[in-house]
């Protein structure tokens, strides 16, 4: 029996052996191709510092470019029984395989794209959504189950399941697109990206492992193929993006990010499970909606601004007419001021009239900027940037944390199952 369970997954412990190498190799090319991005003109400034070095930007593009070389030196070992034995070759298999690359490739490609030509923002969502198409296609082919089973408080009204449709592949391509830019908003400080989403890859990582004691073990397999790399060479890059930042991640790497965490979560079916795993994205999102969707003025740069004389980040603002606002996202910013959730401050206006009052409607407001960082500087108060990193990376573990609790022992209160799942 050992030696049976042994041969189904000696292709997943070559996986970690390779993640192993991958990791190695990741740390020791970074520093040597940190002059070229330099001399390409990639590179950023860091705000957040009082010197004004150039920063290497876009090495996202490293990490994916290893990844992606690792899988392709992977691809034969899954299916090597096949290959030299009289067997059956799993077609469908090596299609979910190449796709899943195919989707992962696109999006490094567009979010190096991004980073040198900083494309717009309908743009970011058009093309995640494009990316995503093969993933559809062969989930399609070879599983096609749009069928969700109901929680047991609204079986009475609903029945004990709900074909989705078409509808369950417009929440997948959806899926692909928040994944994609979910990281990418959440962002700003040393070590962020890299790191919240190496908590949340590994996360995912842990979700498989215990589910390959269930029945859809294989797709958990398929899953943990790609995590294991992933999260290999993003530790190598957490070495130098961690504070003080040597390099700068980009858009790139959020975008090969979050295509890679769509495809793991649509082809090893836990797409809504794997939702739970992002929590603190999905609050930065709705904290931040007034902001993306232009509710309120939305300045280029979010991130925290730098107090020179403290040496310690604070909420960044954003400075406008009260008269830009519809009144009801004016009586919603102020309640939520009133809640401490914003920071919120009237000032006079610029030009008072001869009495001194000034028209309402020309007062300035101060608020600042809807981000979870900055929600973490007000109710934390100012503090320095690794600190500050450090609290959101802990933040993203109590989440996960609490999402195992969701999974298992709470989904038993809604599910017959151990939590919910696609039939």
């Amino acid at each position: 029996m050992f030696i049976l369970m042994f041969k189904m997954f000696l292709p997943l412990i070559i996986n970690v052996v390779m993640s192993f190498g991958a990791y190695h190799f990741t740390v020791r090319i970074i520093p040597r191709l940190k002059d070229m991005f330099l001399k390409a003109n990639l590179f950023g400034i860091d705000l957040n510092k009082q010197t004004k070095d150039k920063v290497p930007e876009a090495l996202g593009v490293v990490t994916g470019s290893i990844f992606l070389v690792t899988m392709f030196l992977f691809i034969p070992l899954p299916f090597s029984r096949s290959l030299f034995t009289n067997d059956d070759f799993p077609h469908d298999e090596l299609v979910k395989l190449m796709a899943a690359l195919l989707s992962i490739c696109c999006m490094l490609l567009l979010g190096f794209a991004d980073d040198v030509l900083d494309l717009r923002w309908r743009h970011k969502l058009l093309l995640p959504t494009v990316a995503s198409l093969p993933l559809l296609m062969v989930y399609y082919v070879t599983f096609n189950a749009t069928t969700i089973i109901v929680p047991k408080p609204l079986r009475s009204w609903i029945g004990f399941s709900l074909n989705l449709g078409p509808l369950y592949y417009i929440y997948m391509g959806m899926l692909a697109v928040f994944c994609t830019n979910a990281i990418n908003i959440l962002a700003g400080v040393n070590g962020l990206e890299v790191g919240q989403s190496v908590v949340i890859a590994s996360s995912i990582a842990l979700f498989n492992l215990i589910e390959l004691s269930g029945t859809l073990w294989q797709a958990h397999v398929f899953s943990l193929y790609f995590l294991f790399p992933y999260i290999a060479t993003s530790l190598g890059l957490l070495k130098y993006n961690w504070y003080p930042s040597r390099v700068f991640v980009g858009d790139t790497f959020c975008y090969f990010s979050g295509m890679t965490f769509a495809v793991v979560g649509i082809l090893g079916h836990f797409s809504k499970t794997m939702l739970l795993f992002f929590i603190p994205q999905v609050f930065n999102f709705l904290y931040s909606v007034p902001q993306l969707f232009h509710l309120v003025p939305c300045p280029r740069h979010r991130m925290p601004r730098l107090n020179l004389a403290t040496n310690k980040l604070e909420p960044s603002v954003t400075l406008f007419k009260q008269s830009d606002l519809k009144k009801p996202m004016l009586l919603a910013l102020r309640f939520l001021g009133k809640l401490g959730l914003i920071r919120w401050r009237d000032t006079v206006t610029p030009h008072p009239d001869s009495c001194g009052r000034g028209d309402p409607d020309d007062r300035m407001v101060e608020c600042n900027n809807l981000t979870l960082i900055n929600l973490v500087l007000i109710l934390l108060g100012p503090m320095n940037e690794a600190k500050l990193t450090t609290v959101l990376i802990t933040i993203q573990v109590i989440c996960s944390a609490l999402a195992f609790a969701i999974r298992y022992p709470l989904a038993s209160l809604f599910y017959d199952v151990p939590g919910p799942q696609v039939i």
